[in-house]
């Protein structure tokens, strides 16, 4: 099978717009990223009732020390393991990395689905967590190398990001027809528990992808690289090296703020839910079911997040500037937004989240277009790897394990308030460090990708 678009640059920098080849592969990221957010997002629904249904007590010191693990060491797990995935993306090319880090989150959500306690399902969280992190930096940086446009990688990137959208939509109504439905359908390791069929949901798209991918070009700077023999092993300290360092350590932060914003704040959403004044009286199918309802608002406040992103790509040059229109909003809005809804009610609580997360999601598309500008061919994978995995998964998803304890010895006889206080207390810390470094981060060179 041959590719035509794909043989030469040239053809790429006349090409006005995508041809139908480019919507192909552009389709095929897109749905990698969708179950790259469901498994990334599902425990933020999951994680109470998995741990009820597990056999822990609501709301004691040994159920929120494993909230704490289970929204936390799996990111964990997979930002170290990714630090080298990032290097073989690198070595070996960016087609091999995404087909078997496919083949490993797939299994790895199936043995999720059928945990027997909570350390078996914390292990197969990591394994899930640790395919997730592969597969993110090896479509990235695929994506980014396939159309060397600027033009037309800007919004390539920026709109194959608002798959994540889709994905938060894909967990929040896998959850609600599992909460609906459970009691009827084949028993899951021998329960009937929601949570099991919503985790298991998320290898769906493992098989056709499996076929498509191993039927794609490689990025092709990578094999121009690679057939003139110009790529060697890389090497961690290799983006550290001047010229590259500043790039490289604001990389890491700005990844580590945007990630603690989602882990240590948007991911304990659903944990408010249940506790909101109109909604604690309610049976219990009922609550569960108000937190997919609630979720929803998230999930459309999510994708708007990617789309308004989306468009300000091409509007707005300088990169500070970008980062800098939706940092200083979020840190205003999404502290406010959890202490108020959490005393007033699920309304509240739907349309406040939607805000909430519609700006810090768009972060998320910003390190998805800024960080491949950041290094050359030959370390782009590594460079992005050490960003998203050591800043963002590594230190940035810390603060899913922060917030739990903190609302723990936080003075008020409510859990809700307390997690809510607790919320806006790590969303002031991180958001705030992401607004002070839109003065210090480097801007791109140049539009075109380094060499």
């Amino acid at each position: 099978m041959s590719y035509p678009k794909l043989q030469g640059e040239a053809t790429h920098a006349a090409a006005a717009r995508l041809s139908r080849w480019d919507w192909v592969l552009c389709a095929v990221v897109g749905l990698g990223f969708v179950f790259d957010a469901f498994e990334i997002i599902v425990m933020s629904l999951t994680v109470r009732p998995a741990l009820i249904s597990l056999g822990l007590q609501p709301e004691s010191a040994s159920f929120n020390r494993w909230i704490g693990i289970l929204l936390a060491v799996p990111p964990l797990a997979g930002g170290i393991v990714g630090l080298a995935g990032g290097q073989l993306v690198d070595a070996f090319g960016r087609r091999r990395a995404l087909v078997w880090s496919l083949l490993l989150y797939a299994f790895a959500t199936v043995a999720a689905a059928c945990a027997t306690s909570p350390l078996s399902l914390l292990v197969f969280r990591c394994f899930t967590l640790i395919g997730v992190a592969l597969e993110f930096v090896a479509a990235l940086t695929w994506l980014a190398e396939l159309f060397p446009t600027p033009a037309l990688r800007e919004r390539v990137l920026g709109y194959s990001q608002v798959a994540y959208g889709v994905g938060s939509f894909a967990v929040t109504g896998g959850y609600y027809a599992a909460v609906t439905w459970s009691p009827v359908l084949p028993a899951l390791a021998g329960h009937h528990d929601p949570w099991r069929y919503t985790l298991a949901l998320g290898m769906l798209p493992s098989i056709p992808l499996l076929l498509v991918r191993s039927r794609l070009p490689e990025s092709p700077r990578w094999e121009a690289l690679r057939r003139r023999g110009a790529l060697a092993w890389p090497r961690l300290d290799g983006i550290l090296r001047p010229g590259l360092r500043r790039a490289s350590l604001s990389a890491i932060l700005i990844s580590a703020c945007v990630y603690a914003g989602a882990y240590g704040v948007l991911q304990h959403a659903p944990r408010l839910v249940v506790g909101l004044p109109d909604v604690r009286g309610l049976p219990v199918r009922s609550q569960e079911q108000m937190v997919s309802v609630v979720h929803l608002f998230s999930s459309l406040g999510e994708i708007s997040g990617r789309l308004l992103f989306a468009f300000a790509v091409v509007l707005v040059v300088h990169q500070r500037r970008l980062l800098r229109a939706f940092a200083v909003p979020s840190l205003i809005v999404v502290p406010l937004v959890f202490i108020y809804a959490a005393t007033t009610g699920s309304t509240e609580l739907k349309i406040g989240g939607f805000v909430a997360t519609m700006l810090v999601t768009a972060q998320f598309s910003f390190l998805g277009n800024y960080l491949p500008r950041l290094f050359p061919t030959a370390l782009r994978g590594t460079g992005e790897s050490v960003a998203i995995n050591l800043g963002g998964r590594v230190i940035g998803s810390s603060a899913a394990f922060v917030t739990p304890q903190l609302a723990a010895i936080l003075p008020s006889a409510n859990p809700t308030v307390r997690l809510a206080w607790a919320m806006a207390t790590v969303a002031v810390v991180a958001i705030g460090v992401n607004c002070a470094l839109t003065f210090w981060i480097p801007e791109p060179q140049s539009a075109e990708l380094p060499e």
